[in-house]
Parts: structure tokens; sequence; C-alpha cells
């Protein structure tokens, strides 16, 4: 962040109660002359966000997370977006996901580039890992809330959407996203961004830019049920007829195939292309995660709890 072409600014580093050693790194950065550091104890991504707006002192503020790499015109091209045009509160960018040798990073890279591609400038959501807010707008609206443990950008950014400011988008505006590796954490993950897609709903009573492709993905359990239960039904009669039970197990790939080929875009398609059978457990995982997170969305709604 001190090599951005964009002058002058200031750096704010939160480290949240870390046990990995990253305190350490975080307070020796801090003597730099352009960076203010903070070591707190572990309140959530909001709490540190709203830390480090309290701290800040220009008339903007850019937020981004540990995981992306900034490109060192991100602040600029911002700005650049932004203009002259004082309905603006906030602008986002585009976030790249690096791909890295396992199908799950390969999947959610193309994803969030399909995400991005049919973006238009005019949008609801400025992205927690690529965004500036007009900071006296976002104070005006309360800034972050520590209950939002997660998809706190969405919340700040339909408020500021509500208090009749605009945000837009810019794809020139990049940072790079770490691989997102590792079936546990991608599923966990997905669980958590439908759970809280449950509650912007719940709260706001609005649609949100928030779930991406996972629309398609969450059809793809219920869509297989359907499928094979038909089959089986089906092909009950014709095995009674045909000697042809050593070949059942292809079976199981026919809704599949349908679903891939009518439901899923062309960019996943080319993200899983390369090795079928393993992407094919990766999508009902995802599915799945997807529809336990609504379950768990609904359920905190009738428990009247925040949730993640």
């Amino acid at each position: 962040m001190i090599n951005q072409t964009y002058s002058p600014i200031e750096v704010i580093l939160i480290d949240d109660g870390s046990t990995d050693g990253s305190r350490e790194k975080v307070l020796s950065w801090g003597e730099h002359e352009m960076v203010t550091s903070v070591a707190k104890a572990a309140q959530g991504l909001s709490a540190g966000r709203m830390a480090a707006l309290e701290l800040s002192k220009g008339e903007w503020v850019a937020i981004t997370d540990i995981d992306v790499r900034p490109e060192p015109d991100w602040i600029e091209k911002l700005f650049k977006a932004v203009g002259d045009d004082e309905s603006v509160v906030a602008v986002t960018g585009r976030t790249v996901f690096t791909q890295g040798s396992d199908i799950v990073s390969k999947i959610r890279s193309v994803e969030i580039e399909a995400k991005y591609r049919s973006r238009p400038k005019n949008t609801t959501l400025a992205n927690g890992p690529c965004s500036m807010f007009r900071r006296d707008n976002l104070i005006g609206i309360g800034g972050f809330d520590p209950s939002w443990y997660h998809a706190e950008d969405m919340e700040v950014s339909l408020k500021l959407i509500e208090a009749g400011g605009a945000i837009i988008y810019t794809p020139d505006a990049v940072v790079n996203h770490i691989p997102e590796q590792g079936l546990r954490r991608f599923f966990n993950k997905r669980k958590r961004d439908a759970r809280a897609h449950i509650r912007i709903v719940r709260k706001y009573k609005t649609k949100s830019d928030f779930m991406g492709s996972s629309w398609l993905v969450l059809t793809f359990l219920p869509f297989c049920i359907t499928m094979l239960s038909g089959l089986i039904w089906m092909m009950n009669d014709v095995m009674a007829i045909m000697d042809i039970s050593q070949h059942q197990g292809l079976f199981m790939f026919i809704p599949l195939i349908i679903w891939y080929f009518f439901a899923l875009n062309s960019n996943l398609k080319n993200a899983i292309t390369s090795n079928q059978i393993k992407s094919i457990w990766v999508i009902a995982g995802w599915s799945l995660a997807l529809w336990q997170g609504i379950a768990l969305g609904y359920l905190d709604a009738l428990l009247g709890r925040n949730g993640h």
C-alpha cells in the first residue's frame, strides 16, 4: 500500500487479535512514516474496519483485506472513476482471484471473474476487499456494525443507498486475491455467504449482489434428486428386461450431464472441464453448503439472532 501511485495517503493496519505472529509484523510496519498500526482484541472484521475508520483523517477511506494485494494504481483508478460526481458515496473495484493447482481455486477464480464481467457501473455492493467510501457519508450511516461478522460490506452499501448515495463500479481498479483453496474452507465460506444473504433479505427486503453464480449452484442438488428419482423409477422396469445392472452406475451421471449443459453457465463449465468427476463433487458440496446456510439463516430469523 505504501507504493500506491496516488499521493498523499495514510495507511492504517488493524490486527484483530491474531495468534500467528501477525501482531508483531503489524506493529513493526507501524514504524513506517505513512503507516499507523493498531493491535486489538479479536472482535471481528467489522469492528476492525470501524477502528480504522475512526482513526482516519482523509475525505475518502479505502478498505481492503489481508488476503489481497492491490495493484499500485488501485487508489488512483478509484479516484479517477469518481471524478467530480458528488452523488457518488462509494466506488468499488475488481477483485481477481488467483488460480492455484487445485480445482477449488480454479472454480472460484472463474466464478468471480464472470461476476465482475457482468457487473454494471451503477451497483449495489461496495466489496470489502476493493472499495473506497466518502468518510463523512460512511460515518453518517453509523459505519461498520460490529454485529455483522460477515457481509458487512453489503450492509453498509445498502445503508448508503438508502441514504440517497450512489455506488459505482470500475473494473480498472484491481486487487489480486490469493487462491481460495481447500474444500472445507470453501464450503464453510459458501455456507456463510448464504446465511448472510438471508439476513440481508430479512433486514432490507431487497435482493443483494452477494451470491453471484451461487444461484445456479443452488439448483444442483434439487435437480439431481429429482432426476435420479425419475431415472430409478424408469430403470427398474428396464433392468428387469435387460441385463444391464452392471452399468447402473452410469445412470448416476445422466442428470449431472443434463444440468451441466443446460443450467451451468459457460464460465463455470470452462473451470470444471479439466476434471469432471472431482468438479461434480465440488459443485454438489457447494450446493449442499448453500442449502445449509439458507436453513441457518431462517433459523436465525426464528430465534431472533444475528447469526454468523
